[in-house]
């Protein structure tokens, strides 16, 4: 999927989820909007269908929200504004919070989805900005001149493990306690969201993604298939592959954007072949 987002920054894209080797059902959901710049990765949990139910929800309000909010320039987050932060990181903060007041509500009042949560990991893409937003431990990567570079921290209980020096990121992988996570979507009725910013360069790649992925597959491994070649489709295939045939435990979702410029008459060029090819 191609888009061009601004004046000058072209947005390409390739998506997919799989339901792995272990799982009856997937209960990831993802949302890629190039239009808005929005993509959005849920990992879902609950009993029945209720995983199913609360990611696709979460990621369904997040864009409505940025969608209805897109057109107006400035406007704040309306339920907890920060003045450290751009308004459009401030919008995406607020999606998320409102992402949590809807799953709160249907926890509580649908049959069959008490308990149900999601995680999620935002990223919104405009002026040459990163916005992101996240809780949980689905994940978000900047890939810039090949080196992959965290820019989420899993909010999960082995990750506070290993901040505190308890167990080692080897011992994390391989821990029955890897799957806990500390904050999700849906749980309360309030929800602490961590947001943060990053200018952008040409070139710049992102990746978001459930921890279908990062369980089983370590950094060095995930970065191999990102310096491959065949374009963002195969990156989002190969990654599939690779937690797959690391066991395929979990439900695993990519999501792979990439950012160029666009200068001077290569972006007349294509605005013109637009309007005459509409």
């Amino acid at each position: 999927m191609l888009c061009l987002i601004g004046a000058s920054m072209h947005l390409s894209y390739a998506a997919k989820s799989d339901i792995g080797l272990k799982r009856s059902c997937n209960e990831d959901w993802f949302c890629a909007d190039a239009d808005l710049g929005l993509f959005v990765v849920c990992d879902g949990m609950g009993g029945r269908n209720a995983g199913e139910v609360a990611s696709s929800l979460a990621a369904q309000t997040i864009r409505a929200h940025i969608g209805g909010a897109s057109g107006e320039r400035e406007r704040p987050g309306t339920l907890m504004g920060d003045g450290g932060f751009l308004a459009q990181t401030n919008r995406l903060a607020d999606a998320v919070r409102r992402a949590n007041e809807v799953l709160y509500r249907e926890a509580q009042s649908r049959p069959g989805c008490a308990g149900m949560g999601t995680t999620v990991a935002a990223a919104l893409i405009h002026d040459q900005i990163l916005s992101l937003a996240h809780v949980g431990d689905s994940r978000i990567y900047l890939i810039r001149h090949g080196d992959l570079q965290p820019l989420t921290v899993d909010h999960s209980l082995v990750a506070e493990q290993v901040r505190q020096g308890l167990i080692t990121e080897r011992e994390a992988q391989s821990s029955s306690q890897r799957h806990i996570v500390t904050r999700a979507l849906g749980i309360d009725a309030s929800v602490d969201v961590e947001i943060g910013e990053v200018p952008l360069t040409s070139g710049d790649v992102l990746l978001l993604c459930s921890d279908g992925l990062t369980s089983r597959v370590g950094p060095k491994d995930i970065a191999a298939v990102l310096r491959g070649d065949g374009g963002l489709q195969a990156i989002a295939d190969g990654l599939i592959d690779t937690a797959n045939r690391a066991g395929g435990h979990d439900n695993i979702t990519v999501v792979v954007a990439q950012v160029t410029h666009q200068r001077g008459a290569a972006v007349w060029r294509m605005l013109l072949s637009r309007l005459f090819n509409s």
